[in-house]
């Protein structure tokens, strides 16, 4: 028995040239289980559409664009196509293979990495509920507007409404008025005063009511979302067929409709126009490191926890090179979906493209887009399939990040949740939307940007540097390749492990350095944030990241025996279709 161990570990540890063959049959490790209770992927095509429905969400479609012009227009492309290549591109392979190698969640993976990095698995698992906790509501106004948009006039379209103030101006139709500087479009006070209410609430110090439409909107994601997860892969593999792909045929419609509206060339070219002297400015290349790390979503266990689905010898590099490639490319074809419309809008109100692209975040969504949809020949079927596709973008992600959990919490207690998996889901579910409940008061936008710039921010970008430099560091480059050699049957290149091991983590210190050194001033609807608000956020991004040197002072003091003594007590044996370890 003690040979065959010897000759497995050899396989693994031993030159290149040894490697096994990918194709694992019980005839090549005689000591690998035959038998895999786990899930899997029903087809190859249910990973790649939950991966990329992952990655590409609401941030490509608002944050991209506006970062886009923002820091240079054609000029941006540079610093962000390097930063993919060098940074994100590697960490989203990394997290791929680790993931299908171990086949387990982002909590156990580290007994078999290195066990004292534990913690970063119990951080991911925080930061993904405080995700939850807000951009599930950000779902939720977009359901309340897809179902106002069933109507034969949109009700942002005009003055008239009983939420409307004297400040309201209609630019558009015949009866338009001249915009000034005291002016408020009907979209606007249509998100502000009649979706959020947000003139009801002075502040964060005072949230206000719930606003019971909300609650019944978030209630229908939720339920949606839970009958999406609780049966596992089997069922969102399923689900993500329509949210996946739906959104890349309503961008189609879009584009075409955009770019035959007056004006919309004034947006593209504004869009895509290059000032070359951004480029020397170190803020540009810290938003292209932030908005393509962001984008592809490493650190957040989602990837690790869809790839642990996937079969053994599944190729997950080529699955990383493709679902990369479609994110960015979607992130650059949603710049002139948005461009060509704000190009139009310009037009309407007789001003320069760059006083309507000020708006970003949630407002570009719901303020500046349907205003334009608004006033398009067939708008109410427009505003139909744009808010169908913000859902469809939104609920990707959210089943990603939940999935991310519900993987990580059932792989490290399966004597407790191996057969419970509908009521741990339920209970998750549950737990996100009491989570969300602030966020749908009269001031529940307040709550939404706070948690949108410290749920995660800052403390995801740390954890995945740690999760960088543990793989890289401490279990091992070498061990790293050997293990997706005997995946794939071929190691990574020197391009590779040199990103893994040096450029990927200085790639997240720089974001982290800048992102320190930049203290935030946060603003909404001319409300200013109060300090205290500010010190709240730090604690909320330091709650998540705290579990894991307390994991490792709890890892130190009472496990017996030095840290490399541990280290070296784990042996690597990968299990037949499970790419498991034992200990």
């Amino acid at each position: 028995m003690s040979e065959q161990n010897s000759a497995a570990e050899a396989s693994l540890s031993g030159p290149e040239q040894n490697a096994p063959n990918p194709s694992y049959s019980p005839n090549n490790l005689p000591l690998l289980t035959q038998t895999d209770s786990r899930d899997k992927w029903s087809k190859k095509i249910d990973f790649l559409l939950s991966v990329i429905g992952f990655a590409v969400d609401l941030g490509n479609v608002w944050r991209f664009p506006y970062i886009c012009y923002q820091n240079g227009g054609g000029a941006f492309l540079i610093p962000y196509t390097l930063m993919a290549v060098f940074g994100g591109v590697p960490l989203f392979y990394m997290e791929l293979a680790l993931g299908q190698f171990h086949r387990t969640g982002a909590i156990s993976i580290w007994k078999h990495i290195c066990p004292i990095f534990k913690g970063i698995g119990y951080a991911i698992c925080i930061i993904a509920l405080y995700v939850s906790f807000y951009y599930n509501t950000i779902i939720a106004w977009a359901l309340y507007y897809f179902y106002s948009s069933f109507t034969g006039t949109l009700p942002w379209t005009n003055c008239d409404n009983s939420w409307n103030t004297l400040n309201c101006t209609n630019y558009f139709g015949k009866n338009k008025v001249a915009w000034t500087n005291f002016s408020k479009s009907p979209a606007e006070e249509f998100y502000t005063r009649n979706v959020l209410e947000i003139h009801k609430s002075p502040g964060l110090h005072d949230v206000g009511n719930i606003r019971w439409q909300l609650l019944l909107c978030l209630f229908l994601i939720f339920t949606i979302v839970y009958f999406s997860l609780w049966k596992g892969v089997k069922t969102s593999g399923k689900v993500v067929w329509v949210t996946a792909t739906l959104p890349y045929v309503v961008l189609f419609i879009l584009f075409i409709r955009g770019i035959t509206l007056p004006g919309a060339w004034r947006g593209i070219e504004f869009y895509l126009r290059p000032n070359w002297k951004k480029l020397t400015e170190t803020s540009v290349w810290v938003d292209a490191a932030t908005q393509i790390f962001f984008s592809l979503g490493p650190g957040f266990g989602v990837l690790l926890a869809l790839a642990s689905y996937n079969q053994f010898n599944n190729n997950c590099y080529r699955d990383a090179i493709v679902t990369s490639l479609v994110n960015c490319l979607t992130s650059f074809l949603s710049g002139f979906v948005i461009f060509t419309v704000l190009g139009y809008m310009a037009e309407m109100r007789n001003v320069e493209v760059e006083d309507v692209a000020r708006d970003k975040g949630p407002s570009l969504l719901f303020i500046t887009y349907p205003e334009a949809i608004a006033n398009m020949v067939g708008s109410t079927f427009f505003a139909i399939i744009f808010f169908l596709m913000v859902i469809t973008l939104g609920l990707d992600s959210t089943f990603g990040g939940l999935e991310a959990v519900i993987t990580a919490v059932m792989d490290e207690y399966p004597h407790l949740l191996a057969k419970r998996r509908e009521l741990f889901v339920l209970g998750l579910v549950t737990v996100c939307f009491l989570g969300a409940l602030s966020t749908l008061t009269h001031g529940g936008a307040y709550v939404v940007k706070l948690l949108e710039e410290f749920g995660a921010g800052c403390s995801i970008i740390a954890v995945v540097f740690l999760e960088a430099i543990a793989v890289s560091w401490f279990y091992g480059i070498q061990r790293f390749s050997n293990d997706v050699k005997t995946m794939l049957g071929f190691a990574p290149g020197i391009f590779w492990k040199v990103c893994w091991v040096a450029i990927s983590p200085a790639f997240l210190a720089y974001i982290i350095v800048s992102s320190l050194l930049d203290q935030p001033l946060l603003t909404l609807f001319n409300y200013n944030f109060p300090e205290w608000s500010i010190s709240v956020g730090y604690i909320i991004g330091a709650s998540s990241f705290i579990w894991i040197p307390v994991y490792m002072v709890y890892k130190l003091v009472w496990t017996p025996g030095s840290l490399k003594q541990e280290q070296e007590q784990v042996t690597f044996v990968p299990m037949h279709g499970t790419g498991a370890l034992t200990t």
